[in-house]
């Protein structure tokens, strides 16, 4: 915090000539803070929009402005004056702040549909292809609100899903902000000939209000499998499971045992942390979200070092395993190196 407000101080300094520094931290503090703030004190609960904003900021500040210091050192060998430097340094740093939130706040905002197409080495005699609209991580609360619901609604019913899944995420922690919006009203308008299901993501727990949320679903007719395994209309199997978050979760193993085999079985696990333990119990398409892709570049870097698969498709031997970016974001509206998506799977069941 202290390196960022430095920067900006100098910058400010520099430009209006303001020389109150008590004020400045006194204002740099409530913005470094306003996230933490903004949850403890509901009344001020505006504040947790601004602290959404100042983790982009320490994100890409920290990645521009050495480029910037530098960058003054450099001009400050040739007969410019500091002055000079900072502001032509600084003013460019701070567009190219802006350019990095539009275009983020774009691409947080307009989603896209993601198309695969697979093959399960399953025949099914009622069913020889299923078409399957996936969105997870959509965060529904302050910031994904109404406007993104109606998005949601609007970009599942062009592909006109059989089934329509989301694997975990669907509010912000609590689903308060949620009720308090009406978004359900929105929601509710999800509908498919196999239905709407769901499981629970790790900020469902954080949130710490789960029977809360299965109640709101509930009025909305999206089933939450909790460590359940459903038959669809006699020709598949779903399967959902708990978030990783629950230590008592049951395994992939305990969860298909005694299924009849050969019938082909799709399962929603909200974290991609265990395809191989979904491989090995015979899982045929695994559905999940949770990385964001990083949401914001580089932090895929690391999310890819995490995961086996951080995004996008991966089959290994039987087992098709899709990771979604997710239709929408974790603290600042801002997608960088990632695009709010709906993942549309076509699913095609053949003879072995």
């Amino acid at each position: 915090m202290y390196y960022l407000g430095w920067n900006v101080w100098v910058y400010l300094r520099v430009i209006f000539e303001w020389e109150s520094p008590i004020i400045y931290s006194i204002l740099l503090a409530l913005i470094a803070y306003s996230y933490i703030l903004g949850r403890l004190i509901k009344s001020l609960s505006w504040l947790s929009v601004v602290g959404s904003y100042w983790f982009a900021l320490v994100q890409y500040g920290l990645l521009l402005f050495p480029l910037a210091n530098l960058t003054v050192y450099l001009l400050n060998q040739f007969p410019i004056d500091e002055r000079s430097a900072i502001i032509w340094t600084g003013s460019i740093t701070l567009l190219l702040l802006l350019l990095l939130f539009i275009v983020g706040t774009y691409n947080a905002y307009s989603p896209v549909i993601r198309h695969y197409e697979i093959a399960i080495s399953k025949e099914i005699e009622n069913l020889k292809e299923l078409r399957i609209a996936v969105a997870s991580d959509m965060h529904f609360g302050k910031l994904s609100g109404r406007a993104h619901v109606n998005r949601l609604v609007k970009t599942v019913e062009k592909i006109k899903p059989d089934l329509i899944l989301l694997p975990g995420d669907i509010i912000d922690d609590d689903p308060k902000q949620f009720v308090r919006k009406k978004m359900g009203e929105i929601l509710k308008q999800l509908q498919a000939p196999l239905g709407v299901y769901g499981v629970l993501g790790n900020h469902e727990y954080y949130g710490r209000e789960i029977p809360a949320f299965l109640e709101e679903m509930e009025k909305l007719d999206i089933r939450i499998l909790m460590d359940e395994v459903i038959n669809i209309n006699n020709s598949f199997y779903l399967l959902g499971r708990k978030d990783k978050t629950d230590a008592r979760r049951k395994s992939f193993t305990e969860l298909v045992d005694g299924l009849e085999p050969g019938i082909p079985i799709i399962a929603m696990d909200h974290q991609p942390a265990e395809l191989k333990e979904a491989e090995v119990s015979g899982i045929d398409l695994i559905l999940s979200g949770h990385t964001h892709r990083g949401q914001m570049a580089p932090n895929h870097f690391i999310t890819r070092k995490i995961f086996e698969l951080d995004w996008g498709y991966l089959k290994k031997n039987k087992l098709h395993a899709i990771v979604s970016s997710g239709f929408g974001f974790w603290g600042p509206p801002i997608r960088i190196g990632s695009r709010s998506e709906v993942v549309e799977i076509t699913v095609k069941f053949l003879k072995a």
